[in-house]
């Protein structure tokens, strides 16, 4: 099995979706605030240390942040209010993301997405997804020695995710349960917990609010804290 940098590498180089790929690198430099600016415009890695207890399911990067900065959930709104909650609970070492080389860094956390490129209205394709399902696969396969909670932003993710933890051995329920916020799947040496995607509109219609999230990563965390 090859490590987490070699995964990581082979993951910025795919150009396996026709669709994605020609949209990461088409709207590269096309929002006015970011005109100019050099974009990352490939598949975005995971972010985080090889031996995290933690994993974080998103959805996939946004057009102007993790497919301009090329780190996940960095240069953009989500990034913005999930990082102010990693920070508050000891995750993260600042309460921003802006940049690769801005001195952030996680603390037992990797963050992870089912499809690695921003897509078009942030919607991928079940093709896209299923596509790219290898890759979270892999990455998961990697963490497992030391993985221990998964906290899963929205229900894309939620649906992406349960087929990969039922492929690698771990016993998820027939029929899979739903999504929903404040779930708690237990499975064997590993607990997944449901949390409403910090995307904008979740928060700017207060369905998904601050103290939402940072209790369910408070929730996760006491299951990777050691004895």
């Amino acid at each position: 099995m090859r490590s987490l940098d070699e995964l990581d590498a082979a993951v910025a180089g795919c150009r396996a979706c026709p669709r994605l790929v020609a949209w990461r690198e088409g709207v590269a430099g096309t929002k006015a605030a970011f005109r100019g600016q050099e974009y990352w415009a490939r598949p975005v890695p995971g972010f985080g240390p090889p031996d995290a207890s933690l994993a974080v399911v998103g959805l996939a990067p946004s057009a102007h942040g993790g497919n301009r900065t090329g780190r996940m959930f960095t240069g953009d709104p989500s990034g913005d209010f999930l990082f102010q909650v990693l920070y508050e609970v000891g995750l993260a070492s600042q309460p921003t993301s802006t940049a690769v080389g801005d001195g952030l860094e996680l603390y037992g956390t990797r963050l992870v997405s089912p499809v690695r490129c921003a897509p078009p209205a942030n919607k991928p394709t079940p093709a896209e997804r299923d596509t790219c399902r290898p890759w979270l696969a892999e990455e998961l396969a990697l963490l497992r020695p030391t993985l221990r909670a998964i906290v899963v932003l929205g229900a894309f993710g939620w649906q992406a995710l349960l087929p990969v933890l039922e492929a690698a051995g771990w016993a998820v329920p027939r029929p899979r349960p739903a999504f929903t916020h404040g779930a708690v799947l237990e499975l064997g040496d590993l607990r997944v917990f449901g949390c409403y995607h910090v995307s904008p509109r979740n928060v700017q219609t207060h369905r998904v609010t601050h103290a939402m999230v940072a209790d369910v990563f408070r929730a996760a965390t006491s299951v990777t804290a050691p004895d």
